[in-house]
């Protein structure tokens, strides 16, 4: 197996997505290519096809290379769930929650973790196109590095820099983190590719010969800025998303440690769909339905939502007939308590939730990961769907004298369990499933639930639509990259050290 690692000068430098338009640009030219990504710390993660949890951009890079998301794709996981800390996913399993200090000294043992993963791979691909993370550069992080370089010195492979010229000082970024590199990081470093330039490339000429000149190492290419490029994010949140005469408007709280928010790609991207994140200092107002997203550490969020004045907002937005959907932690949010008896996510051990369906929540160590197939149910309609689930809370639907039982929300199709519920008033509903709306029947189902007179005129299939976008960027790739050279650069793999 040949292994290719592509390192950015910076986080959000486009290492993400440029790994995602190799992988496909390498499978459609025939090679079996697998995406790896040693260490991720992201709140957006995905249910692989072996059961385990792993970061949302290496299951698209899957999708991109046209296999299976698996765990060796991503050994260590990180979802931070305060300032300083994080829970530890190892191998698609989580193991313990660490301080960052803790996390430092543990990263000899993590190492371990994704050479095992490396080695397994091995013996299946012929190529793995590897994403490095944040920048290799951090002085501070570079004792037992497993992210950038000390994976890279490891597996002795060849390493592409990667810099957003959209941000400025590109050649200052590129040539920066190759003078803060050892020797040998510098040797292994064998060409750049500049991300996002809009403009005259004849403008940019005279600075690409510079910083050949300087540095020796070839310019293998300028990507353009992809205006309207719509892939899974990594971790950033789309927050720009205006929808003029839009026939439906949702609007989804930015909780501190929102998760999984590619939940609402399909809603955000649909013409007729104006889909807007409320800040702090903002207010929920003006509009059909409150979406509460999923949340890493949910006692938290919840404290902050109050906080911000938003649980009046949404009891005032459902006095004058708003709906409210929760997913995830966002459901946990709508019944009465949630506890934490064993501080799985916060030093927290209760709260009173928002009151609105008929639930009480307790978190426990053990993490339901889980893929489903279900019939989805509102307003009398339903539909088929398929999901995931990531949590650690068991939610437990209660009744008393004045109040039914709620009905069930989610059937599915693999036992006879339910998941979710509406409110008997048909205002509120939650679930536990991610990516109910990926598919566009169930956005229709929703949009009928809200009113059934306001029928919109085209969904979006996420599949479809991802299918059609990572298709784009491997054209993309291919013209503005220098394929055959990056190629040199995989089968020569083996000269990197001095």
């Amino acid at each position: 197996m040949k292994t290719l690692m592509v390192q950015g000068t910076t986080s959000d430098a486009g290492k993400s997505t440029l790994v995602a338009g190799l992988c496909r640009v390498f499978v459609n030219l025939g090679c079996k290519v697998a995406p790896f990504k040693p260490q991720n710390m992201a709140l957006n993660s995905a249910v692989t096809s072996d059961g385990g949890e792993i970061g949302r951009a290496q299951a698209l890079q899957a999708v991109a290379a046209k296999i299976a998301p698996r765990v060796d794709f991503n050994p260590i996981l990180l979802k931070p769930n305060s300032d300083t800390g994080a829970q530890v996913i190892v191998h698609g399993r989580a193991i313990s929650n660490m301080e960052a200090t803790s996390y430092h000294d543990y990263k000899k043992v993590a190492m371990d973790a994704v050479l095992e993963s490396h080695h397994r791979l091995a013996k299946e691909f012929q190529l793995l196109m590897v994403e490095g993370a944040g920048s290799p550069a951090e002085i501070n992080l570079r004792a037992n590095d497993i992210a950038n370089m000390g994976y890279a010195e490891a597996v002795d492979c060849p390493v592409i820099l990667v810099a957003d010229i959209d941000r400025g000082g590109v050649f200052a970024h590129l040539v920066g983190t190759l003078e803060l590199l050892s020797p040998s990081e510098q040797n292994r470093v064998k060409g750049f590719i500049i991300n996002r330039f809009r403009g005259d490339i004849n403008l940019l000429t005279s600075g690409l010969d510079w910083l050949e000149e300087k540095t020796g190492k070839p310019v293998l290419g300028v990507l353009p800025y992809l205006h309207d490029l719509a892939l899974d994010a990594e971790d950033a949140v789309a927050i720009e998303n205006k929808v003029e005469q839009a026939k439906i408007n949702i609007v989804v709280p930015l909780l501190p440690h929102i998760s999984n928010h590619t939940d609402f790609d399909t809603l955000r991207l649909n013409p007729e769909i104006n889909l807007r994140y409320v800040k702090m200092g903002e207010r929920i107002n003006n509009c059909d339905l409150v979406i509460l997203p999923g949340s890493k550490n949910v006692i938290f969020d919840l404290q902050y939502l109050k906080e911000q004045g938003w649980q009046i907002d949404i009891e005032r937005h459902l006095r004058y007939g708003g709906k409210v959907f929760g997913i995830c932690g966002g459901y946990q949010m709508l019944g009465h308590t949630i506890t934490d008896p064993e501080g799985i996510e916060s030093s927290i051990k209760a709260i009173t939730g928002l009151g609105l369906l008929e639930l009480t929540t307790e978190l426990s160590a053990e993490k339901k990961l889980a893929q489903v197939s279900a019939t989805m149910t509102l307003g009398g309609k339903e539909c088929q769907v398929k999901g995931y689930e990531i949590h650690c809370g068991v939610s437990t639907m209660t009744a008393n004298d004045n109040k039914m039982p709620v009905p069930v929300l989610f059937n599915k199709s693999d036992s006879q369990s339910s998941d979710g519920c509406v409110s008997n008033d048909n205002q509120i509903a939650g679930t536990y499933l991610h990516g109910i709306f990926d598919e566009g029947a169930a956005t229709q189902l929703l949009v009928d639930w809200l009113d059934s007179n306001n029928d919109i005129e085209q969904t979006i299939n996420l599949d479809e639509h991802r299918e059609q976008q990572l298709e784009r960027l491997a054209t993309v790739c291919q013209q503005h990259l220098k394929i055959s050279a990056i190629e040199d650069i995989i089968n020569n793999s083996k000269t990197t050290k001095p």
